[in-house]
């Protein structure tokens, strides 16, 4: 989907992102925020680069479990940044956190800048997938590794069929009623759907020249974790 019109879809459901991600998803998005977390928190790093934040989430998780010295948050959308940062602001962590503007497939930071780089539920939005992993490589300082929590769709049965039935036609009905915004709702499976995963994922990451890939499946296929270090 082209940026503007993802920065357009994500303005209009900011007041309700939170409540409904943590909703539709039964709570165990933070379950896996947890799991990114604790893989990044081994790496130890002083400067983290976490895009597609959003309202923070991941940031803010980030900072209480791995505790490095800067994290920058970025995200194309406004709406969704402003709710982050009354976040941050209420929890007194404006001097570790930074939320701003920031177009994942055109970086303003200079090569080599963070130890990690952080991306939940964001990169299937990106316009030009390429692009924005080789934005997260250039940015990284050498041996520094990116962190990509990511929805995935179910492949084993029958987990797989009632997935799809409540990923396409439950989920949406109540991602409405609630955010007021259909087009989002619709949007979430069908990206998820034709996102690359898995091993076609890794594939990406390695054309891009990430090293060490790998990646973790979560919760029966919902999700999973990739990882890679840049050289």
């Amino acid at each position: 989907m082209e940026k503007a019109k993802v920065a357009a879809m994500f303005d209009g459901i900011a007041p309700k992102y939170d409540f409904l991600n943590h909703f539709l998803s039964f709570g165990i998005d933070k379950l896996w925020r947890k799991k990114l977390v604790k893989l990044l928190k081994k790496q130890s790093p002083h400067s983290v680069l976490d895009i597609a934040t959003g309202t923070g989430d991941l940031a803010i998780a980030i900072n209480k479990r791995a505790k490095p010295e800067k994290i920058i948050g970025a995200d194309i959308s406004e709406q969704m940044l402003q709710y982050g940062r009354e976040k941050i602001d209420k929890k007194g962590l404006q001097n570790t956190i930074t939320l701003e503007y920031g177009d994942s497939e055109n970086l303003k930071y200079a090569d080599n800048s963070f130890d990690a780089v952080t991306v939940a539920f964001g990169v299937r939005n990106f316009e030009n997938l390429g692009k924005g992993l080789a934005e997260m490589h250039r940015v990284l300082k050498p041996g520094g590794k990116v962190y990509i929590l990511e929805f995935t769709m179910p492949q084993r049965f029958p987990f797989k069929q009632l997935y799809r039935f409540y990923f396409f036609k439950i989920l949406p009905l109540i991602g409405r009623l609630f955010s007021g915004h259909s087009k989002a709702y619709n949007y979430l499976p069908q990206s998820v759907e034709q996102f690359p995963q898995n091993e076609v994922m890794l594939n990406k990451l390695n054309e891009i020249g990430f090293i060490h890939t790998k990646y973790v499946i979560l919760t029966l296929g919902i999700a999973a974790i990739y990882t890679g270090e840049r050289l």
